[in-house]
């Protein structure tokens, strides 16, 4: 196809309202290497074995051989000694809590599980108790260094509890919880411990590396025990389409055992049809991410990886120190990893505020809104395109100018009267019409349209209960997609 064939016209015209995907101004979501010719090498791999079904691994034997390269060279960082190729993070996270379950079933006699998590842990873990029918036990985490506690964890282990997840390093405040210490909690009740390392595990393992190498001459990170050398650690998450720069999507499950893994596995004789196997949630699937991932870990290999892994934490150090000149900002937490969580200290500065003032710039820092003792703030995930010296230079540059616009602006201010109001609606008995209301009150209009700028939103939705807010985001997206 020519590059004026009109069905491309029509992708890449719907492109242009996205946010970027490479050069590192999108500080979310999106993890570019900023080496060339991988995008490339990633497309003609994932071209070559699109149409290979990894559904039956006897009839596509390829697709055996590509995973179990991709799980050994992961093994070799992280430890463990079993694993399995999945769609991304929340299929990881999913399949350890359906495996901690059935474990727990099985060896222990379990019928009504619980999964204890530390309040700063992903969605995803949340999303796998729902699906799965475990009662999640919170814990709360250190409200001056966002990290769970293991005398917490201890307190709410019971003989339910099927699974205690840490991570590594959390999302919302990139630190990472003690995960030795929980761990060895976790084993003292023969309960498992997942660590969630999703968007950790392969810059810190590498970076691990780098200090082993003597690639600092002075000021060596410090990288406590995450992985599955560590005793009691029994199963692990870590996304290949972060900080290996691999194509989406692609992660890896491991686990200390092959025997541990067999209880996350679905297999179904019981029918005229085939016999049926499934590692994944998924039956059918395209073997092309996985042979894309494959391709790219191969090209850039362990040296490769050291050397941007050194490249992130340098401009991760270089940003923490220049956003702590800002006035007006401040780090939430020091960084452990490669993720930022910026505050501000000044009444007059939202972060909502600023992040659509830095957004117009042509970056994007993401918003986090306010949850127990942390505070809203502005999440930056620093890959290696956003590395460079210059790269860092204009970033800061440019939220400093971003500050100074939000501070003229001001912060969104919510009407108490409707804070008031919201706190004794029932989200599950709101109608057509409340719900109607309440979405235009939090500025989303008539067909799912959201404004240009996104703080009056952030600002409704931080303000309202919990429960109120998770029972309205579906309604505003659902909107989105209406035919």
């Amino acid at each position: 196809m020519t590059t004026d064939d009109p069905i491309l016209a029509r992708l890449t015209a719907l492109r242009a309202a996205d946010l970027p995907v490479r050069g590192g101004r999108t500080m979310a979501y999106v993890y570019d290497s900023g080496r060339e010719g991988l995008e490339e090498l990633a497309s003609a791999a994932a071209a070559a074995f699109a149409g290979v079904n990894g559904l039956d691994m006897t009839a596509f034997p390829s697709v055996v051989e590509l995973e179990n390269d991709l799980v050994r060279r992961a093994t070799a960082l992280l430890g463990g000694r079993a694993g399995t190729f999945t769609s991304g993070g929340t299929e990881s996270c999913l399949l350890a809590v359906l495996t901690a379950r059935q474990h727990a079933r099985r060896v222990r006699g379990v019928t009504d599980p619980e999964l204890v998590l530390p309040e700063t842990a992903h969605a995803a873990f949340h999303k796998a108790a729902e699906l799965f029918g475990l009662t999640v036990v919170t814990v709360p985490v250190d409200p001056g260094t966002f990290k769970v506690r293991p005398a917490d964890v201890a307190g709410a282990l019971t003989d339910r509890t099927a699974l205690v997840v840490v991570s590594a390093p959390s999302y919302a405040h990139g630190v990472i919880d003690p995960v030795a210490e929980v761990a060895a909690e976790a084993a003292r009740r023969d309960v498992l411990c997942h660590v969630d390392a999703c968007i950790g595990g392969w810059y810190l393992g590498h970076l691990r590396v780098a200090v082993r190498e003597g690639h600092f001459a002075q000021d060596a990170p410090e990288i406590p025990e995450f992985d599955l050398s560590v005793p009691g650690v029994t199963s692990l998450s870590v996304d290949l389409h972060k900080y290996a720069y691999t194509a989406k999507g692609a992660s890896l499950l491991l686990f200390r055992d092959a025997e541990l893994r067999r209880h996350g596995w679905f297999a179904h004789a019981s029918w005229p049809g085939y016999p049926v196997v499934n590692a994944t949630l998924q039956g059918t699937k395209s073997a092309g991410p996985l042979a894309a991932a494959w391709a790219v870990t191969e090209r850039v290999g362990a040296e490769g990886y050291t050397a941007l892994s050194t490249r992130v934490h340098r401009a991760t150090r270089a940003l923490a120190d220049g956003i702590g000149r800002i006035e007006g900002l401040r780090l939430l937490a020091p960084p452990e990893a490669s993720l930022l969580a910026v505050a501000s200290d000044d009444p007059d500065v939202d972060p909502f505020v600023v992040a659509d003032e830095i957004r117009g710039s042509g970056w994007y820092l993401q918003p986090q809104p306010a949850f127990g003792a942390s505070p809203a703030t502005l999440h930056l995930t620093v890959t290696a395109a956003a590395a460079g010296e210059e790269t860092v230079r204009l970033l800061l540059a440019e939220l400093e100018k971003a500050v100074g616009r939000a501070r003229e602006v001001g912060p969104v201010r919510v009407d108490p009267a409707i804070v008031e109001a919201a706190a004794s609606l029932d989200p599950e008995a709101l109608g057509p019409e409340e719900v109607d209301m309440a979405l235009a009150l939090a500025g989303v209009g008539e067909g799912g349209r959201l404004p240009e700028r996104m703080a009056p939103v952030l600002a409704v939705l931080q303000a309202l209960p919990p429960r109120l807010s998770e029972r309205l985001l579906p309604e505003a997206i659902g909107r989105l997609y209406q035919v």
